[in-house]
């Protein structure tokens, strides 16, 4: 009963992490690139929202349960595809972590501009490409993560 919910917690916990952040890149993305500074002021409030409430939380129980679920299932973290997961996984937090700053400046930025009622700042375009740049390999990580955790090859 232990692995079933445990397996069921995991991969409820990667659906909302992965579908977090892409549904947050897609719209922030998109907003962004519309220049609308008032759509973007209310979208990077939210992202930033959903990404403390979601993958934040997801991103923790992600580890906790695949840890407890190799445990289990006796598979130990040397295997090549355990491994490589794992790699990928950090790669990607690790561009998560400055993302939600980024992130957070976006909002700030933006706040700022919807209230003086101007254009965005050029620091707003630095961070966004900053932040582009982060999230692009942290999407590919996950993807692979995804395949490995579905063909688990040799």
């Amino acid at each position: 009963m232990d692995y079933l919910i445990v397996k069921w917690l995991h991969i409820l916990s990667s659906t909302f992490l992965f579908g977090t952040g892409v549904g947050s890149a897609f719209y922030l993305f998109f907003v962004t690139l519309h220049r609308d500074v008032r759509a973007i002021a209310i979208v990077t409030r939210y992202v930033v929202i959903a990404d403390w409430i979601f993958t934040a939380t997801t991103a923790i129980l992600q580890p906790v349960t695949g840890f407890y679920l190799l445990h289990i299932m006796g598979i130990p973290m040397s295997t090549h595809w355990v491994a490589v997961s794992l790699v990928l996984y950090a790669i990607a937090i690790a561009c998560w972590l400055p993302v939600v700053r980024i992130q957070m400046r976006l909002r700030d930025l933006s706040q700022l501009a919807y209230r003086a009622s101007v254009p965005l700042p050029a620091a707003y375009w630095k961070a966004f490409k900053w932040w582009v740049a982060l999230g692009v390999p942290a999407l590919f990580c996950f993807l692979a993560i995804f395949w490995l955790m579905v063909a688990k090859p040799a």
